[in-house]
């Protein structure tokens, strides 16, 4: 298989740093010569290859951008954001894990967690031992968290929590979930907190999502909670309504719009590669015809803007000074771009595209979802118009 070379038509590359481009290149090897020689199988056969969970821990990218104090690698967001490209480079549903092990799950016990629940718990995910969910959306409620209707009543020194969540991913996997509900009425979201639940504990159930066409090499789970019961030290004391978890959802899609970048800079380079040594008309590759050529151009021009969008997302998020909208109009402009440059190069592929042993219509596959989820393409455009005009529109 030959070795992914980049996709830098503006050298962004001279932007980074030495120690940022040593991260991006160590878990560019590692995609290359560990995960695309398994993904296409494990896609195929509708599983997560969790065979790859110790090594991804070895690499460092559960939590990279938390602190070394608890055994995560300390790196900025730059670079993190370059550990995302890179794995959904390879597979959406491989970023997903390590996003929601690190951004959903291992920061919200680092932002609003005990000292005793970072302690016990960050170590152990940063290794690999310990995986979690992260469980926000309901069934009836996805782009309206603030409606969910699972709640947590106080008994004695103990929670107990009644409720369901949809859309979990490692859901099936994890040995910890983050669960959020709301302590008083429904009507309340200023009473949203977050739970550590073992997923072991009594009332607790997942059950795998059936039939889904997007995301096959990654567990998706709908929870269950029936009188599950935890000890009052299973709360997130910093935690404390909606901006909670709407916190922990910008630094998922901070890597997201990352993300997104690596599954199109890997779409344009198998079609340009395809272009090249694809024989049709006159003995002439495909790749001299003027319809291929613009097709390329243009998918080069958008996953340039998007890659110094993210780029400059990361500084301003290493700055301290990024906003959440800025995270909506990366997500919304980088998902949507890697979308199309997939089907783009789907079309170009022409019947091949197709088949598994090419990329292009996996990650077009992936890429619906992730369009989709941690805030859908219309809710980001929303938030954007409310930040320009001042004007909630929803």
């Amino acid at each position: 298989m030959a070795k992914f070379q980049g996709v830098d038509y503006f050298d962004t590359d001279s932007l980074l740093s030495e120690e940022e481009r040593m991260v991006r290149d160590t878990v560019r090897e590692w995609v290359d010569d560990r995960l695309l020689p398994v993904i296409q199988e494990a896609y195929i056969e509708r599983r997560f290859p969790r065979e790859l969970i110790p090594e991804m821990a070895e690499l460092g990218v559960y939590g990279a951008n938390l602190p070394e104090e608890y055994g995560c690698a300390g790196l900025n967001n730059v670079a993190y954001g370059l550990i995302m490209q890179e794995l959904e480079r390879g597979d959406s549903g491989i970023r997903s894990f390590a996003s929601v092990q690190g951004a959903l799950c291992m920061y919200p016990i680092f932002a609003f967690g005990s000292d005793e629940q970072k302690k016990e718990y960050l170590p152990a995910m940063a290794r690999g031992e310990v995986i979690g969910c992260f469980g926000l959306t309901e069934p009836d409620f996805g782009s309206n968290p603030g409606g969910m209707i699972t709640r947590a009543v106080k008994d004695g020194d103990e929670w107990v929590i009644n409720g369901a969540k949809m859309w979990i991913t490692n859901g099936s996997t994890a040995d910890i979930a983050i669960v959020w509900a709301k302590t008083g009425e429904l009507d309340d979201i200023s009473s949203i907190r977050g739970f550590v639940v073992p997923t072991d504990s009594e009332g607790f159930t997942a059950r795998d999502q059936k039939g889904k066409l997007s995301l096959l090499a990654s567990d998706t789970s709908e929870l269950a909670f029936h009188d599950v019961r935890v000890p009052d030290s299973a709360l997130l004391p910093e935690s404390g309504g909606l901006k909670s978890p709407l916190k922990c959802l910008t630094q998922a899609r901070f890597g997201i719009a990352w993300g997104a970048v690596g599954a199109a800079m890997a779409c344009f380079d198998e079609a340009r590669s395809y272009a090249g040594e694809r024989v049709q008309f006159d003995g002439k590759p495909i790749a001299a015809t003027q319809i291929q050529q613009t097709r390329l151009a243009e998918m080069l021009t958008e996953i340039t803007k998007a890659q110094l969008l993210a780029l400059q997302l990361g500084r301003l998020k290493d700055r301290g000074s990024m906003r959440p909208q800025q995270v909506s109009l990366a997500k919304r402009n980088n998902v949507d771009m890697a979308a199309e440059v997939a089907r783009e190069a789907r079309r170009l592929l022409g019947g091949n595209g197709i088949l598994v042993e090419y990329a292009a219509m996996r990650h077009m596959a992936n890429l619906e979802s992730v369009y989709t989820y941690e805030g859908t393409h219309d809710i980001h455009g929303l938030i954007l118009g409310q930040d320009i005009t001042g004007h909630a529109a929803y």
